[in-house]
């Protein structure tokens, strides 16, 4: 499977994306953080002596956050997304977009997350935020300054994402 990278996204050299079950695509503007995991595995429900089935992109939209340590598994994400830190979000899960995935929790659901649904607390409680959220440019925008001073960049071509074999 391959790994499609959109321009303007910072993916730390510590995460891993793992493309086992279909290709990965992901938009411009992210930011990948260190031990994050994106994983697109085959579903569980597949017995091995059924004919392969046809892959199944995973789709992670624009200006999304994936925190220290976290995983997705969701095969569609949309936009502005938050996964904090150490959060779990499952295959079946769809983050739609302004959704925040807070620290620790686990989202492992068979429901599509409306827009601007935060999700929090030991007990994963959900409430809907009053405001779209603001996307994390700034963040995102000192990062491109100052990671070329410490580390080699991958440059990728302008007008097209160039496939990473995994």
């Amino acid at each position: 499977a391959e790994l499609r990278r959109g321009a303007q996204s910072v993916i730390h050299p510590k995460a891993r994306i793992i493309a086992e079950a279909g290709p990965i695509v992901i938009g411009k503007g992210n930011l990948i953080e260190e031990q994050a995991l994106i994983i697109n595995a085959p579903s569980d429900n597949i017995t091995p002596d059924t004919e392969d089935p046809e892959p199944k992109p995973m789709i992670i939209g624009t200006n999304n956050v994936l925190e220290v340590g976290c995983h997705s598994q969701a095969m569609k994400m949309g936009d502005n997304n938050i996964i904090e830190l150490k959060a779990y979000v499952g295959r079946n899960g769809i983050l739609t977009s302004g959704c925040l995935t807070g620290a620790c929790c686990n989202l492992d659901t068979f429901k599509v997350i409306p827009e601007n649904m935060v999700i929090y607390g030991a007990d994963c409680l959900r409430r809907v935020q009053a405001e779209r959220p603001q996307p994390r440019t700034l963040q995102l925008d000192f990062l491109m300054k100052i990671l070329p001073n410490y580390h080699h960049l991958k440059k990728t071509m302008k007008g097209s994402s160039a496939p990473v074999k995994n």
